[in-house]
């Protein structure tokens, strides 16, 4: 019993019900995953250590950086990833303890909903993250960065602090965006999708 529920599990995350979902799911599992991990890793790794301010101290770098990156990219976009997935891994969940079959969602209106609501979600979870994103790390890294160090000591006032490898970290942040774009494009395109499907099996009958 248990190997058949892991098995239903496994089968129904790997395989949605459409073509586009699947390519989806190929695409938001390998490119995007694959950017962050690696490429991310090598745009993003040593940021903080190469981060410098005028004067070159080390508490004022710690403390301006900190000021410049509120939360990493590498963890909000990992944050992103991990949240988009969360609807689509919930309907999966519950169709794996139904038995619910590939078909049985094109097929039974309960479940259709029911998806079509979870690709949804998945729409509304990275448009918020595409607006965060933006207000977090706008859409240019540019190479000067002046901090307010007033707090940390009054004689800095603001300081000038200078970006690492600002043009390649603006060239990736513009690939995160358009991969969110991509994503939204693919589930809008599986509604559609699902729908012309479902109106094809209800024809049929």
């Amino acid at each position: 019993m248990s190997l058949n529920y892991i098995k239903n599990f496994y089968e129904g995350f790997l395989r949605p019900p459409t073509v586009i979902g699947q390519f989806h799911t190929l695409f938001f599992g390998s490119v995007r995953m694959f950017f962050l991990g690696v490429l991310g890793f090598a745009v993003y790794g040593n940021e903080a250590l190469h981060f410098s301010c005028d004067p070159d101290r080390r508490e004022l770098n710690l403390f301006c950086y900190n000021q410049f990156r509120p939360i990493t990219p590498q963890v909000f976009w990992a944050l992103q990833l991990v949240t988009v997935l969360v609807p689509g891994a919930v309907f999966h969940l519950y169709a794996a303890c139904k038995n619910i079959d590939q078909e049985d969602i094109l097929e039974k209106p309960i479940y259709t909903v029911f998806y079509i609501i979870s690709v949804l979600l998945r729409i509304v979870l990275e448009v918020a993250a595409f607006w965060l994103q933006s207000h977090l790390f706008g859409f240019l890294v540019h190479p000067l960065y002046f901090c307010d160090a007033s707090p940390l000591e009054k004689a800095f006032n603001f300081t000038k602090c200078m970006v690492p490898e600002h043009f390649e970290k603006t060239i990736f942040l513009s690939a995160m965006y358009l991969f969110t774009i991509i994503t939204v494009v693919l589930c809008i395109a599986e509604i559609f999708e699902i729908l012309c499907r479902r109106f094809g099996y209800l024809s049929n009958q």
